[in-house]
């Protein structure tokens, strides 16, 4: 939803121009999160100045502008339109050199409070910036927690719900003398009056050089960069201990406002070091931290990550990470493993493509491939999924499978279902994750629940997931993120391995999910020697896809000539089909929704005369999707009624078949395994998506109002 990137260096001498390309450069990798506004705050001239802030409606190249404008004109105060209170009629010195320096960044996908500089993150809680932060998800209470700091004579002046976070850190300060030694104490009390989701950095130039992260239910990862080898490859996590600080109310919001001057303040608590960070001879070294979202904003400097758990607490201070919990939990692990990021840069580049959609629609033939890679055995006909090795006789066992997905994961689910009646002989129930919520649906021990989500931090099917790991069932993800959410709470699953995806509509991560889906429903089924020729023969067709493919891939002009001369500047469009395909034309609407901004509708053709019909005539484009399967008569039938309506139908259909009338439009395509058509089917509906895109001037990575990962209803 939100882009968080926050720079810490220790011992590390780096001028304040680049501080600002860093926070930049970060925030471009996560402009797919959110690109309505962006922001970064960094330190003044001395580490207890207030923090400069620089925010800009637009995308991040919109902001690296205002900030370029700052060299040499005075940075900008809240009186002409950009946010940053302090500094009136300074210069913004680029040349000033930090020893060590923490600053943040943000760019945002509106939820509370149109797109404007003010609203626009970081946000600080008052006119000195006494306390700065960044914020990923949507605090729920936060109208309750703005009504009493009101009331306590505070002033707000954004729309925003991060706000009220802000100004409640000031309201800590002001009111809990005993919590001014303590940065974490501080903000985990602070937390502790949250409800809702979120991934927070937070700044205070009370306590220079030092940041503190927390999160729950959004994503949130610590890149390290260091010359020096770690000592260990974990973090030890330190646990709460009750006798910590004393005299700190249970009720914070119930305590009189305390006077607001400064108190003689208390020396700061040394806790125990972590090991990783521990020298040879003690002394400190220089160290890098990256704070972020996503590994792609940080792989271009380190690969050296390690994952935040919810209600963890990560405190940066002098070169060593801390991480704390904020409430004991015995079933979360007391370390966190630093990890190797397996990713490169190159990847999560455009390279020769004008876009991110572009390239990851032509990544798919190597995408399905590096699926497959070490699961199939072409020459034995085998698949070996090494996740669900230790519960395949579980999930054999359970009553039912219910798979729990939004969006394009949904249509992968839907596209495997038949496959999985038809290999496991078990009932099979395909859920949107906000409907299985909203209607509190029953699950038991014995059913087997798989969680389907590319980024594995889509909120709905986390608490889904949490749902049903409540009730006993087994758990099983299958997620494209390595360290996601998701990956690390569920019981086990599959990694699709497609690479990282970039654009917001999703392409190459459907095609992958899909197959790591039939390969999932073909391992389970290897006990059956009834169903030894099927799995064969799906097996066999997984071989030629990749080719397959890439065939299609060589139809693109076409495809872009016939976006242009029959679907430029139409209104709506149906696509039609049934069986498999039923799922291929879910997923193509969506794609012509969500890049062209094209109403376009997925209907399946046996509900044709139950009034989708009533929507036909010689205007209304259709794109009847009629391969070769065992339902091909229907589909004829309904493309015959369509053409009896004076439509006309654009049709995918096979290369081979020679039914197809010669006067048709048709989009032929290379035949397969029925259950692996719709791999090759959704292509040239991307396709023709991206081409419409480009026809109607939308920027195809960014649609309007939408983001990459979905982290709240």
């Amino acid at each position: 939803m939100c882009g968080i990137f926050a720079y810490c260096s220790y011992l590390c001498e780096k001028d304040r121009k680049y501080v600002c390309e860093t926070l930049c450069n970060g925030l471009a990798r996560l402009e797919y999160r959110g690109y309505d506004s962006a922001g970064i705050g960094i330190d003044g001239d001395s580490p207890t100045d207030p923090v400069i802030l620089f925010k800009e409606v637009g995308k991040v190249a919109a902001l690296r502008k205002h900030i370029a404008e700052a060299i040499a004109t005075p940075y900008p105060s809240e009186a002409n339109g950009h946010a940053n209170s302090n500094g009136h009629g300074k210069t913004v010195d680029m040349t000033k050199v930090y020893l060590s320096q923490t600053s943040m960044a943000h760019t945002r996908w509106a939820t509370h409070g149109v797109p404007s500089p003010l609203n626009c993150h970081p946000h600080v809680s008052d006119s000195h910036t006494e306390f700065s932060l960044v914020h990923n998800g949507i605090i729920t209470n936060y109208k309750e927690l703005k009504l009493v700091l009101l009331k306590r004579g505070y002033a707000f002046r954004t729309d925003t719900d991060t706000e009220a976070v802000a100004v409640l850190c000031k309201y800590v300060w002001d009111t809990q003398p005993p919590l001014r030694s303590n940065f974490t104490e501080l903000i985990k009390t602070v937390v502790k009056e949250l409800e809702g989701s979120f991934a927070f950095v937070f700044k205070s130039t009370h306590f220079p050089d030092e940041i503190v992260a927390a999160r729950r239910g959004s994503p949130l990862l610590i890149g390290v960069k260091t010359d020096r080898k770690l000592k260990v490859d974990f973090v030890d996590v330190e646990l709460p201990n009750e006798e910590r600080i004393e005299d700190v109310p249970a009720n914070l919001l119930a305590v009189p406002n305390a006077q607001n001057g400064p108190t003689s303040a208390a020396p700061k608590i040394r806790r125990s070091q972590s090991r990783a960070f521990l020298s040879e001879d003690g002394m400190p070294q220089p160290i890098e931290y990256f704070v972020a979202s996503d590994a792609s904003a940080v792989i271009e400097h380190t690969k050296r990550v390690l994952y935040l758990e919810d209600d963890d607490i990560a405190h940066i201070a002098e070169g060593e990470l801390h991480i704390h919990r904020l409430r004991r939990d015995d079933t979360v692990s007391s370390v966190r493993a630093i990890e190797t990021l397996e990713i490169e840069l190159a990847e999560i580049m455009k390279g020769q493509y004008d876009h991110f959609m572009q390239k990851e629609i032509y990544e798919q033939p190597e995408s399905v491939v590096n699926t497959m890679r070490g699961r199939v055995n072409f020459d034995t006909r085998e698949v070996f999924l090494g996740g669900l090795k230790a519960y395949l006789p579980t999930i054999r066992r359970g009553r039912r499978l219910i798979f729990v997905a939004c969006g394009t994961s949904y249509h992968s689910c839907i596209a495997v279902r038949p496959v999985f009646e038809e290999l496991t002989d078990n009932p099979v129930q395909v859920e949107l994750a906000s409907d299985f919520l909203d209607r509190r649906t029953p699950v038991f021990r014995d059913d087997v629940a798989i969680f389907v989500s590319q980024s594995g931090e889509t909120a709905d099917t986390i608490l889904a997931m949490r749902y049903c790991l409540e009730r006993g069932a087994l758990c099983i993800g299958v997620v494209n993120a390595v360290g996601s959410t998701l990956s690390r709470e569920t019981h086990s699953g599959v990694h699709i391995n497609a690479g990282p995806e970039i654009g917001v509509a999703s392409t190459k991560a459907y095609t992958s999910q899909y197959v790591a889906l039939v390969m999932i429903a073909v391992q389970l089924s290897d006990d059956s020697i009834l169903k030894t020729k099927r799995r064969q023969q799906i097996i066999d067709g997984l071989h030629d896809i990749p080719g397959q493919l890439r065939q299609v891939l060589g139809m693109d002009k076409a495809l872009q000539a016939m976006a242009k001369d029959m679907l430029s500047g139409q209104k709506s469009l149906l696509i039609m089909g049934r069986g498999y395909q039923y799922a291929t034309c879910l997923e193509g609407a969506l794609k012509i929704k969500e890049v062209s901004y094209m109403h376009s509708e997925g209907i399946l053709a046996g509900e044709l005369k139950h009034g989708p019909l009533a929507l036909v005539d010689e205007h209304l484009p259709v794109i009847f999707i009629m391969t070769r399967d065992s339902l091909y008569p229907k589909v004829q039938s309904a493309l015959s009624q369509v053409t009896a309506r004076k439509g006309k139908p654009i049709i995918i259909c096979n290369d081979d078949d020679d039914s197809v009338p010669e006067s048709a439009k048709v989009i032929r395509v290379p035949r397969t395994v029925d259950c692996l058509q719709g791999l090759i089917n959704v292509l040239p509906l991307q396709l023709l998506s991206y081409h419409l895109a480009i026809l109607n001037h939308v920027d195809v990575d960014f649609p309007r109002n939408l983001a990459k990962s979905v982290t709240t209803e």
